[in-house]
This record gives C-alpha cells, structure tokens and sequence, in this order.
C-alpha cells in the first residue's frame, strides 16, 4: 500500500500531463502515489494496489495513456468529483486517478455505477448506498452518455470478411446473429469464417456447436480454407506438405467442436460456460424440416433461439447461429439481433447478404464471392474502371442500373450500413435496397424502386453537415430529376477523382475534393504512383527524403507512438486562421452548383461605415508545396529538451508556449484557431514555424513580450529537406496549368496525396511515412506565410475583412484592385484575384 502523497510530489495538471508516463511507471513499479491540482480540483495518480477495482477495466472509464494525456485536464476534474479514471497500457490497466479529497467518491453518482468505487483515501468501499438498495438503479441520460464516450469503441469481433464487417460493423458481444440461407447458398461458411478469424487471428476461444455436419465436416472446411486446399481431395485423407503443415498449426487453436446429434440449446447454454475466457459461440445449424434426431429443428426453433439469445446476453459474447431458410415467415418467428440474409441469383457470381436489425428493420447489404472449393467467402473485387483508376472497394458492382443509381447507394452506404445514424428507418429501408438490388443484378426489384425513391429524395431528408451527408444530398438531388434510362444501360465512365490543392479546402477544388475520412486518403493512396504517371508526387518526396545526407527517420516505429512528444502533436497545430472581421457579419446561405450540387457558402455583410468598395477575394495558389520549399524541420527524433530560456534557431519540434497578448482588431492572432484550444494554464503546443514568426513579431515590435518556452522537444534543424519535391511541384505545375484538364487535376491529386501521407491516420496504412511533425510543420509554414503576407497589406492602408485556411483572404478594396502585397498569377505563392458585389455569396473551388 502506497503512502499519502507529500507537497513533495504535488504537481500541476499542466505538468503531470508531460510527465504523465513517468509518473505512471512511478506508481506502476514503485508504488507512488502523486498528488495532482488543477485549480480547485485534486486529485491522486495512485497505483492499482489502492484501488482494487479498477483491474477490471470495463467497470469504470478507462483511457489509454497517449489518450488520456489529451483529455488529461478533463480526467483530473472528474476524478476529483469522485469518478475514478483507469489508465491503461494499450488494454492493460496500470494506474488510476482518484479523488483527493476523502468524501467525494462516497457522494458521486458514478460510485453507484461503478460499485467498489475507492472512498476516503482511495480505500475499496463494496457496500452500495443504503439508499440505493430499495429499487432498481437508475442511469440519467447524461451518464450513459458520459459512460458510452468514456469507454471507447465497443468491442466486437471480425466476420474475416471486410465487407460483411463494414455493412454489420463486426459481431458485438450479447447479441444473437441468424445467418439465414437456403441449402447449398453457404450459410454454414459464414459460420465457418468468423470461427477462423476469431481463433486462428484473434486467438479467441470458440465454442463450435454442430447440429448439422461433424466434426470431421468442420475440420475438412477449416484446413481447405486455410491452406487453399481442395475441400473435395480432403474427403480422401490425403493432405498435401502445405496441408500437414496448416494442420500442424490448427491443432493449437482454441477451437471447440460439439457435434453430437442431441444437441439442445440448454445442453449449448450449459456447456458454454464451462468454457473459460469463451469469445464467441457458433450453432450450425437450425434447421427448418422437422428431424426427431435433430432437436434444434422444426417446431423447436423458437424456443431454442430465445435460449441462445439469453446465452449471448448472459455471457456478454455473440452467439452465431446458421438457419437453412430464408423464409421470412420462419425468420420472423426467430428471436435475433440481427439477421443476415444469403441470396444467390442464377448466372451471377456473387453472393448478396442483406443485413437487418430487430427494431430496424434493413440497415445495408454487401457482396461475397463464393470460394465453395476452398469451403469459403472471399470478399468480392471490383474490376477496375477503364480509365486506370480504381473503383472504391465497397462500390456497388457495374452489373445493371444508370450512374445516378449507383451514386445514391454508394452515397447512402455509410447511413444503411449503421456507421452513421439518423435516417428515418423507411429511408433506410430503401437504400438499402437499391443496393441490394444493384449488387445483385434485380433489375424488377430496381424498377420498383425507382418510383418511391424518387418521391423520398424528392420531399428530401434531414441530413448532417458533413462531407458524407453532403455526398448524399447531392445524390438525391440528382436522383430526383433522372433522365429517363433503362436499367440495363451500360454505364458511364467514372469521374476522375476530385482534385485536392494545396490546403484544407484545396486550392482549386471545392467540396468536390473533400473525402470522408480524416487524414483524406484512401486505401491503396500509399503506394507508389505507376510508370508514365503524370507527377508521382510520392516517389518524389520520397526520393528527397532519401537523399538527405541527414539520414533522417521518415516513419516513427508503432510502439514508439503512444510515448514521448507524438500524443502531443494535433491538427490543432496548423494554427490556420478562421477570422472574420469584427465589425463584418457571417453567414452560410445554400447555393446550388451547375452540376446540380447543393453546397452552403459564406456570405459576408460589409457596413456602409467601410465605404464604397468591392470584396477582393484573394486565393493563393498551391499553399502546402510553397511551403515545402523551406520548412523548418527535425530530421531525425526529436527529444526532450525542456523548458527554453531562448528559441535556438538550429533546433527545431514543438514547444509549449504561452498565449501572447495580440492587440490588432483588424488582424486575427497570429497563432490562428490554436488560441482556441490552451491548457489549463492558457498554453499551445505549436511548431517551430509559429515560434519563428512570434520571434519575428517581437522583434518588429508589433508583439511586447519575448515567447516563453515552457517545454520543448527539438532535433538539429534542416529548412532543405522538402526542397527538392517543392522544386520538382514547382516545375510541373509550370508546364500543366497551361495544359489544364484531366492532367492538371490529377497532378494536384497526387501532390496533394503525398503531403498527406506524412501522417497517414489508419493504423492498416503502408505509408512510407508516419511523421506528424513534418506535416504539422509544413502545414503551419503554409498558415504563418498566408498570415503574414495579410500582416504586409494591412500595414499599408488594405482593409482586411476575413481570413480562413491557408489560401484565402478578402480584402475591402475598389474594384479591380487588389492589394499590391500579392503577386497575379498562377505559380507557387502567387494569386488569384476575384472581385465580389455586396450581398454576393463568397465562391468557392468550383463555383
């Protein structure tokens, strides 16, 4: 047991935040405990040893390291109102924080949430109020939702098929999933799959309960999945070396087979829980006929999935269990989560699984390829499109239907594959649908459709403001007005992909170019561009980064990543400006584009007080690639270097600093949108752009106090490592905006890719770069030259009245006459200018 801790080792939030990994390690090895304040609130970092409970991690928050050193500011006020908060080592708990003061875990409402919650001193306390004991406990809305943001992602286990996990978002614990699909479609594969991923991947023990085939049957299927063999050959015996060699590796796998022929679901719900650490459990199968034999068949079938549904709930893993119907009226009869339904049509080969929920009804569908002589699915590929581009891994197969067809299922795939919700269930019901239909080739079905898709997207849908409801809306926009076309029709050839410039809204590219996801990339974005390519941006860059003689380290290891200064390191450190003037009024108005797009955009009211005068929007031309050309970065790792009496030029990372006082009304802080986001002591994290020009500000006279630099994490500075791939951007650019076209836009596609890939932000990405200090780097060089070139025509007399991103300002001038601060034209660095009317709505892109 861990001593109270002393004003010996009382800390800050701010710096208990940077040393949250030692101090964890402190009461991890040596039981230490520390006492944390953030003005009122205090609490203790305490070892595990104090607070008993909190091993069990899924009973209280519990937060990564790297996770809760974010929000650790958040952490500390909670735990000092009594909600104790578990920090984890990857999925290991290693330490705690908890209430300082002795009463107040006692009178929290989390204690009664969480029974065992630590009282006075941290103290196990496993009596609940008495108060509490007369009824049922009660959750108010705001702690279940506190409790479902705190806990992260819920666990769920992979089907193995990235397809079907898209569509259902994986098998989560609890529920029971029916499988439902006539003889012969490959119900029991489905079955087999999610067996295999969980205890041949995940190493997740299996209870496999065979009602149907035998152990022999499912050990056949197992090896010819695995070891690509031939699942008729294995009915001989005779195994390949490759096939001895799987089996060899099979024998190890925590899989468990019953097949015994009076299989009961009481004798399943009575075995299972003899099973240690079980993950899933498998029924194959329910059969429809009546079979004496076979109690899980016929009239049986009911009762026997109300008992595998209480075994899900009463276990918390997900039970599986394969029907050989689709009939919806026995179906129905069924008590299941979910259901996903097999169908196959004659000629077509592909397998469709439409996925419903019990209250919902449909909520999305996908395509398997049946690999029946290897006894498995495979996920289906897309053929390629004829222009060299790739097809997007979950589109809609090309088989039937027009393009508007098409791009309304692919649109509305994120909402019918319950990734986001909010779509009235009718809605749903119909996308869902339409892209069942166009996956399986149901032209009937895709002509009944049509009719009440068209009034849906006709009266139009209350979508979020977000990339992927945008897609949508514009999807049904397009679908409410169709040219009449037959549902055979060949399609068209896809777009190419939108361009993406030079900054968070692209520089020449509009909504259009904006993707769903957050870093803006795509699989397969990372690999190296094909022979003949227009601009292989990437293998560009890559190439000036090896040609450094810096060597420098182009990918931080994995295990590195949750350590050191990289969970400090946010997009908040762009600084990006988002400033309209204060004496100017914003506003978002619908516009629609030429393309029948509906998009919002800023319209900016100017007072008469301004005088007469036009807005002069100014764009700057690729804003990221310019910067390249001499951003100040850290080759190789960066380390501790502390708290700075004095920016030292040579080094450069990122520093803690406090927010400088800025006194200009008619300019916004030079640090941008970062000021949004201090620390407890009114504090950023910036990137040595920013400190160099706060040095520059100071020395103009235009800021009055020198930066202070409260922490650091440098290396030796180099301003050439991008130099080579601004010079190369620079060159093309020259030669292709004058070609404009398809080669332009996928130029900027590729430059914009490859910037990008600096911080890919999906685990899976095979980039050859994983540096979010370089990105944030580059994209803060971009932010302070767009500031500062403003800063210039402010100082001679131009009036300006926003500034957002990195490549857009208005100015309030006469017409025709920008700010003499820029330079016309249509290389890096240079502008475009465009005058814009009172009352005028501000263009965007393409508009």
């Amino acid at each position: 047991m861990s001593q109270s801790p002393s004003a010996a080792n009382a800390m800050t939030a701010s710096d208990a935040r940077r040393d949250l990994y030692g101090l964890v390690k402190n009461a991890e090895d040596d039981g230490i405990t520390t006492l944390i304040h953030k003005r009122e609130d205090r609490a203790l970092l305490a070892p595990l040893d104090r607070f008993p409970a909190g091993r069990k991690a899924d009973a209280f928050p519990s937060w990564t390291l790297s996770a809760a050193q974010k929000e650790f500011g958040t952490l500390i006020s909670r735990a000092a109102n009594g909600e104790p908060q578990v920090l984890r080592r990857n999925s290991t708990p290693v330490a705690v924080l908890l209430p300082a003061d002795a009463d107040s875990i006692a009178l929290s409402p989390d204690t009664v949430a969480h029974p065992g919650a630590a009282p006075a001193g941290g103290a196990v306390n496993s009596q609940p109020s008495p108060s509490r004991e007369r009824g049922r406990r009660l959750a108010t809305l705001g702690d279940a939702i506190g409790e479902v943001l705190s806990s992260g992602p819920a666990p769920r286990l992979s089907f193995g098929l990235a397809g079907l996990d898209e569509a259902t978002g994986g098998l989560h614990p609890g529920r029971l999933v029916l499988v439902a699909a006539e003889p012969q479609v490959g119900g029991s594969l489905i079955g087999l799959a999610v067996a295999r991923h969980t205890a041949l991947v995940a190493n997740g023990r299996v209870l496999y309960a065979a009602s149907g085939p035998n152990s022999a049957d499912i050990t056949r299927r197992i090896i010819a999945a695995e070891a690509d063999g031939d699942y008729a050959r294995l009915k001989t015996g005779v195994l390949t070396p490759h096939e001895q060699e799987v089996v060899e590796r099979l024998r190890r796998a925590p899989l468990l087979i019953d097949d015994g022929s009076d299989l009961t679901a009481e004798a399943i719900a009575d075995t299972a829980p003899l099973a240690d650490d079980l993950a899933l459990v498998v029924v194959d199968r329910l059969q429809r006929a009546r079979n004496p034999r076979l109690p899980l068949s016929g009239e049986n079938l009911p009762e026997a999935s109300q008992v595998l549904r209480e075994l899900a709930r009463t276990l918390q893993v997900p039970v599986l269990a394969v029907l050989d119907t689709d009939d919806p009226a026995i179906v129905n009869l069924l008590d299941a989560d979910v259901i996903l339904t097999l169908t196959t049509l004659p000629g077509q080969q592909v397998t469709t699984v439409t996925v419903a929920e019990r209250d919902l009804g449909i909520i999305g569908s996908t395509s398997l390829r049946p690999d029946l002589a290897h006894a498995r699915f495979l996920d289906t590929t897309p053929t390629a499109p004829a222009t060299g581009t790739h097809a997007p891994a979950d589109a809609v197969p090309d088989l039937v239907g027009t393009p508007a067809d098409r791009e309304l299922a692919d649109a509305a795939l994120p909402f019918t594959s319950g990734a986001i919700k909010g779509l009235p269930a009718e809605a749903t019901r119909l996308l869902a649908a339409l892209r069942t239909a166009l996956a399986g080739g149901q032209v009937k079905d895709l002509d009944e459709l049509r009719a009440p898709l068209q009034a849906m997207a006709t009266a139009g849908l209350h979508l979020p403001d977000s990339d992927v409801g945008r897609r949508l809306a514009a999807a049904l926009h397009a679908y409410s007005t169709p040219a009449p076309t037959d549902s055979t029709a060949q399609p068209d050839a896809p777009a190419a992909r939108p361009a993406a410039g030079s900054g968070t809204a692209p520089d020449d590219a509009g909504d259009d170019a904006r993707r769903d996801d957050d870093d803006g990339l795509v699989p397969g974005d990372e690999e190296d561009e094909p022979e003949g390519a227009v601009f292989p941006a990437l293998r560009i860059l890559k190439d000036a980064v090896g040609r450094s003689k810096m060597h420098p380290i182009p990918v931080i290891r994995s295990e590195e990543r949750e350590d050191g200064p990289w969970p400090l390191i946010s997009e908040d450190m762009a600084g990006e400006p988002s400033w309209v003037h204060p004496d100017v009024t914003s506003s978002r108005v619908a516009h629609i584009r030429d393309n029948g797009k509906r998009v919002r955009r800023d319209q900016l009211d100017v007072p008469a007080s301004f005088g007469d005068g036009v807005m002069c929007l100014i764009d700057r031309n690729g804003s990221y690639p310019s910067a390249c050309s001499a951003v100040p970065l850290a080759p190789n790792k960066l380390l501790h270097t502390g708290p700075l009496d004095a920016f030292d030029k040579t080094q450069a990372g990122i520093y803690l600093i406090g927010i400088p006082e800025w006194n200009h009304p008619d300019m916004p802080h030079p640090l941008g949108r970062l000021i949004d986001r201090p620390d407890d002591e009114g504090r950023v994290w910036v990137t040595t752009p920013h400190i160099k020009q706060l040095e520059r500000l100071v020395r103009d006279g235009h800021l009055t106090a020198p930066v202070t630099i409260h922490d650091s994490w440098t290396g030796k500075a180099n301003e050439s490592l991008f130099k080579p791939f601004y010079a190369a951007a620079r060159e093309a650019r020259t030669e292709l905006v004058q070609v404009g076209g398809e080669p332009y836009k996928n130029y900027k596609t590729r430059l914009s890719i490859a910037l990008r890939l600096l911080w890919p932000k999906r685990p899976e990405s095979r980039s050859p770069f994983w540096r979010p200090d370089w990105r944030m780097s580059m994209v803060a060089e971009a932010s302070v030259r767009h500031w500062t070139v403003a800063f210039k025509a402010v100082q001679e007399g131009h009036r300006l009245i926003a500034l957002r991103n990195v490549d857009a300002a208005i100015f309030w001038t006469p017409q025709d006459t920008p700010p003499g601060t820029y330079r016309i034209g249509t290389g890096f660095g240079e502008v475009k200018a465009k005058f814009i009317q009172r009352g005028e709505f501000i263009p965007e892109g393409d508009d």
